[in-house]
């Protein structure tokens, strides 16, 4: 993924006010980011640790822009999966959480959302590409897909989930 300005990624949120994508904050870590390494950025809002977000670029190789409610504590041992639905990876049940997104427009102002299973820490891209590990692997398995098909595959995965937010 090519690098994003603040000001693309701010200006590329579909389900949330300009208000809002004016107030989240960053990654931390932003100014070293792996670009290079990156499907799409993914981050859990240090100014807001319930609320992560998400940026991919489109077909037209626009930045689309999702924000996301990470559950909380109390509803953490409600969670049953332990692999993420954008790139497969088995954790241990604390490396994958519920986020739910709203949709956009105004199903999402009426209440409207969509959850998925996904890497808690939003790294899917460093986990297909072996650059970091899961700590507890949950149910090891070994694919035989190409690290190309293993990133197609999650962009497919997520392209679909955006698209039920968007749609």
């Amino acid at each position: 993924m090519d690098p994003l300005t603040e000001k693309q990624i701010r200006s590329s949120f579909v389900n949330c006010t300009k208000g809002e994508a004016a107030r989240l904050k960053l990654p931390l870590d932003f100014n070293e980011l792996p670009w290079e390494d990156l499907d799409f950025l993914g981050w859990v809002d240090p100014g807001a640790p319930l609320r992560a977000h998400l940026v991919r670029r489109d077909a037209d190789g626009n930045p689309v822009g999702i924000t996301l409610r990470v559950p909380g504590t109390s509803r953490t041992s409600a969670l049953k999966s332990s692999v993420c639905q954008i790139c497969l990876t088995g954790h241990a049940a604390s490396g994958v959480a519920l986020l739910v997104a709203p949709l956009a427009g105004a199903r999402g102002r009426e209440g409207n959302t969509v959850g998925i299973y996904v890497c808690s820490d939003l790294a899917c891209s460093l986990y297909i590409r072996g650059k970091r590990q899961p700590k507890l692997r949950a149910g090891h398995y070994e694919e035989t897909l190409t690290t190309t098909e293993k990133i197609d595959r999650a962009r497919t995965n997520l392209n679909a989930f955006t698209a039920k937010i968007t749609s």
